[in-house]
């Protein structure tokens, strides 16, 4: 990668948003949006305003958080104690790395492999996380391959889709399940694109300032302007693929599954050629999330032990590539429904971390993260305990606001931030 002093503003911006879009857009985003918009039929542009809220509104304002804070992952949860901030970096890296990363591998197998070649899927994970494994350690290549090499594919197979999709009339929209804006919220869930805004922008942020050699004077509005085009690229794709999916009608049985509706949206609008097509698409979308999660753990494993960091980042990005091929031989499905109680616990306290990062500083005071934490915690593990199948949870949560969608947390969360937002304010007024 060139020096900075050899590229203008504007092209560190272009790359680094690129690169930052690529590491959203992996394996849940291309298969989630088609099928959100196939179960919501002539619902789709309600449905869709919750996607993009979790999907796309939620991320850039962690990416933006991240430009505020000036650190690691690990500050936005420091006002509420050091401990607590460690306990909940390594639940998040944790599970980044054994659920969504070996998610990317078994989706790759399913969509790019399988249907052309009678391989195991182990083959498959060994080979595609052999290729994470040496972009991860050879990190200076990380945001040219990224940002000026695989994210432009990518956003031109998506955009061809999508286009065929809006010139072609011969298909109407259905109504079917998905109505609501939460509907469509909890399925963002499902893109990890939250936690991966403050996971990714700690990597973007070590890469600008150690392998660019960027002061951070300039690392954060550089990193606001990337985050912003990785959202309007976001926006587009998932506007347009939510829109493509609701577009199918009742040419599949109720029952199809995630990657079945992609691969019919690609047989439909490519012919023979669209499984191709989709083999690349999906493949560049699953690697390059990928290589940001193994990354980002690396990163943090190395701040933990900041005496051994070569040693350490070796080791974790192949530790983490070692689990990606072993956990990637579950089915795509299977690793979903294993995420769902992990997202019902940390994504609203992710949300709620977000937004007690962009508050302003003199109102970011301790008991304000600690209230708000044990509030969102509370409510949120009712859900945990309904996803586990003990139903004990739901005789409270039915009588909670929201407890349908899984949010009774947003409620009670809300009005703890603003007592005690409006509480500082006056506190310092005076």
């Amino acid at each position: 990668m060139k020096n900075t002093t050899n590229l203008d503003n504007r092209t560190l911006v272009l790359i680094t948003g690129l690169a930052l879009f690529s590491m959203f857009f992996g394996a849940g985003n291309l298969i989630l949006p088609p099928y959100l918009g196939w179960q919501s039929g002539h619902n789709w542009i309600v449905v869709a305003i919750g996607f993009l809220i979790s999907a796309v509104c939620i991320p850039l304002l962690g990416i933006l958080g991240h430009a505020k804070l000036r650190g690691t992952m690990i500050d936005f949860a420091l006002p509420v104690s050091k401990n607590f901030a460690v306990f909940y970096c390594i639940c998040i890296y944790t599970i980044s790395i054994t659920l969504p990363s070996p998610r990317t591998a078994a989706v790759t197998h399913e969509l790019a492999v399988a249907p052309f070649f009678t391989v195991p899927s182990w083959i498959t994970s060994l080979i595609y996380f052999s290729g994470v494994f040496g972009i991860a350690i050879f990190r200076s290549q990380l945001l040219s391959v990224l940002g000026k090499y695989l994210t432009p594919i990518l956003v031109g197979i998506c955009l061809l889709i999508i286009g065929l999709a809006l010139v072609d009339s011969s298909i109407t929209s259905t109504n079917h399940t998905f109505e609501t804006v939460f509907s469509g919220i909890l399925e963002g869930y499902q893109t990890f694109d939250a936690i991966g805004a403050i996971v990714v922008g700690g990597v973007l942020i070590i890469s600008l300032q150690k392998v660019q050699q960027l002061p951070y004077s300039l690392v954060q509005p550089l990193l606001s302007k990337a985050g912003l085009l990785a959202g309007l690229l976001l926006f587009i794709m998932y506007l347009g693929l939510i829109y493509t999916g609701s577009q199918i009608g009742p040419s599949l049985p109720s029952d199809s599954t995630r990657t079945q509706v992609l691969l019919y949206l690609n047989t439909y609008f490519l012919g023979s050629t669209g499984a191709k097509v989709l083999a690349i698409g999906m493949t560049l979308a699953c690697f390059s999330t990928a290589i940001g999660i193994v990354t980002g753990t690396a990163d943090f494993v190395c701040g933990l032990f900041p005496r051994h960091k070569e040693m350490m980042y070796r080791s974790t990005v192949g530790v983490g590539c070692l689990l990606g091929i072993g956990i990637g031989q579950i089915d795509v499905h299977s690793i979903l429904d294993l995420a769902i109680p992990m997202l019902a616990a940390l994504y609203p306290l992710t949300i709620t971390l977000i937004f007690l990062a962009l508050l302003p500083n003199q109102i970011r005071t301790p008991l304000l993260y600690r209230s708000s934490c044990i509030i969102v915690l509370l409510f949120s593990s009712l859900h945990v305990f309904e996803a586990l199948g003990y139903s004990l949870s739901s005789y409270i949560t039915d009588s909670l606001p929201l407890s349908e969608y899984q949010m009774s947390w947003v409620l009670p969360t809300t009005l703890v931030l603003i007592l005690l937002s409006t509480f500082e304010l006056l506190k310092n007024r005076t």
